[in-house]
């Protein structure tokens, strides 16, 4: 009987040591998480050549079937939070081209962005064409503004994301001459460049959902690679409150989805 207690009361002990470690382990991986990311780093030191930007050059001249989602001019809490949600519930990795000023008023949506495996691009800091424009200098300060903001957010130092989107598009024909002169710019900074060729009109004027889901139908008649062009914001129309059926609409297309990260070579700092 005596022997048997004794063994009880070990195994108790034992028990009680097990809990303590397990304890002690917990409360180690607390203090030193760090979110894991499906996103890479991308920086200054990233060199892009010339093969990825002839894919993000052609990627609209594409065959395939794949839907590239990208959102422009947030992030915002009234639009960013919701589009993330439904992206994480569906499992898409889309592109947000941000706007630095924005960046820098909400570092929290940003970092939840790219640790859920968004790639972050450039829309520049102001989204002002007279500042953009007003000197070569400029503009360069608005890249790096933006991507300083980037970087901050996410805790990468000399954070680039090596893609840029204009404001308001390359293909527009306002300040055509200052864009071409830009273009060097971006290229002497191992940038490039990239528009869309499909969106739901969302920044154009007021429309129902009805109407920014046919919009997108249009839009991406047959067409075989898409980038879609949506807003993360709520400004004049609000694309998270129509983001899971336009997904769905793609999918029943028959369109597979991606983000730029999938266009990088590999992931050793060479693209």
């Amino acid at each position: 009987m005596v022997n048997i207690v004794k063994i009880l009361f070990l195994k108790k002990k034992h028990i009680y040591y097990f809990l303590f470690l397990l304890i002690i382990i917990i409360l180690f991986s607390f203090i030193f998480y760090k979110p894991i990311s499906f996103a890479f780093e991308l920086t200054t030191n990233s060199n892009i050549n010339d093969n990825f930007k002839e894919k993000i050059a052609s990627l609209d001249k594409g065959t395939e079937k794949i839907a590239y989602l990208t959102f422009d001019d947030g992030p915002t809490k009234k639009a960013t939070p919701k589009i993330l949600d439904i992206l994480k519930e569906k499992n898409i990795k889309a592109t947000f081209f941000v706007i630095g000023k924005y960046v820098k008023n909400h570092p929290d949506i940003i970092k939840r962005e790219y640790e859920e495996g968004h790639y972050i691009a450039n829309h520049g800091y102001d989204h002002n064409n007279a500042k953009l424009y007003a000197s070569p200098e400029s503009f360069i300060n608005e890249i790096k503004s933006t991507d300083l903001e980037i970087g901050k957010a996410i805790g990468i130092d000399n954070y680039c994301s090596h893609i840029f989107r204009f404001p308001n598009g390359y293909m527009s024909p306002n300040n055509k001459v200052k864009k071409k002169e830009a273009l060097k710019l971006l290229y002497d900074m191992d940038y490039t460049f990239i528009d869309w060729n499909c969106l739901n009109n969302d920044s154009i004027r007021k429309y129902t959902k009805s109407q920014l889901l046919n919009n997108l139908k249009k839009s991406s008649k047959n067409k075989g690679t898409l980038i879609v062009l949506m807003h993360d914001t709520t400004d004049v129309n609000d694309s998270s409150s129509i983001l899971k059926e336009s997904i769905s609409y793609l999918q029943s297309q028959g369109y597979e989805f991606r983000n730029f990260y999938d266009l990088v070579a590999n992931r050793d700092g060479e693209f």
